[in-house]
């Protein structure tokens, strides 16, 4: 429970640090820390992101926080009190994307589809 309790409360404060403090220009516009993983002994993390933007902003943002690692660890280790500050590592995470293309989808194929039409499940009322 405390790992867990942990890895919530980086994902909040790094949160912060990118949108407050960091100050790379390769790390702008939309990026969302969706997750942190941190391993049993604290000595290593990982910092799941989602961007948003096309291929080279995401390759770009990657490598800005790459750059950023020590930063960012320096100022989470300013912010616990831990007895090892994890070494953090970043990947990017798709889900948002992937969620807003389905949701995209469902709405492209309820706009298609003829108003007084069944659903596509065949649970629609009978006339």
């Amino acid at each position: 429970m405390r790992l867990e309790r942990l890895q919530a409360a980086m994902r909040e404060t790094i949160s912060d640090i990118l949108r407050d403090e960091l100050k790379d220009p390769r790390v702008s516009g939309l990026v969302s820390v969706v997750a942190v993983e941190l391993s049993r002994d604290l000595k290593s993390g990982t910092v799941h992101v989602s961007v948003l933007g096309d291929d080279e902003t995401r390759r770009r943002t990657l490598e800005g926080l790459e750059c950023a690692r020590g930063f960012i660890r320096s100022e989470v280790a300013g912010r616990f009190r831990l007895r090892n500050v994890p070494d953090l590592s970043f990947r990017l995470d798709c889900s948002i994307e992937r969620g807003a293309r389905i949701l995209e989808l469902l709405a492209d194929d309820a706009r298609r589809r003829p108003p007084d039409a069944a659903p596509a499940d065949g649970r629609g009322e009978s006339p």
